[in-house]
């Protein structure tokens, strides 16, 4: 499938993780977006980081990295309008950086649902998952507006586009995140 971007969003501050860049963590001896990377890479023709710290060494992974263009953190959305405005695809699909089993048919299931919507979002059970989405890049400049206006939360701004939910409850395990040191450690 061709003519869509990765947006791996490795932004956030980790707060449950006691302030630690997540995406850095060791898991089985690898940063954990090593192992978003590895499970992506395959699925899209290129991609782009969004990280506000430890910007050489998300660079070390070979992809583009951009910072939010919004200050102070401003969440997943910011990372995405970041990631929007970089991206060369007309569709771009973004996962986080702590979620390192994410499907290996993640952008084909999302992609063979998208149809005319704007946004394609994967879904197990009754539970969303909004940062695994299959997003137009039309729709930056709705993003854009939205978050000028102060909004930030992903579920507000969802409700003034099309978006289809892709159900993966045969894949639920795939979708788990870790948050804290303790849940790197079972892991």
């Amino acid at each position: 499938m061709h003519g869509v971007s990765g947006i791996v969003l490795a932004g956030g501050l980790g707060r449950r993780m006691g302030g630690v860049d997540k995406g850095l963590q060791l898991l089985h001896g690898r940063p954990m977006i090593a192992h978003v990377l590895a499970r992506l890479a395959p699925q899209v023709d290129d991609i782009v980081i969004n990280a506000n710290q430890n910007l050489e060494r998300y660079a070390a992974f070979g992809h583009r990295v951009v910072p939010d263009e919004i200050g102070g953190y401003a969440g997943p959305l910011a990372g995405l309008h970041a990631g929007l405005a970089a991206v060369s695809h007309p569709l771009a699909v973004t996962v986080p950086c702590d979620s390192p089993f994410l499907p290996s048919d993640l952008v084909a299931r999302l992609h063979s649902d998208l149809g005319s919507n704007d946004l394609a979002v994967a879904k197990t059970g009754e539970q969303p998952h909004p940062v695994f989405a299959l997003v137009r890049r039309s729709v930056a400049e709705s993003l854009r507006a939205f978050l000028a206006s102060g909004g930030r939360k992903i579920d507000a701004w969802y409700a003034s586009l099309k978006v289809v939910e892709v159900l993966f409850d045969d894949e639920a395990d795939a979708f788990r995140n870790i948050n804290t040191l303790e849940e790197l450690g079972r892991s």
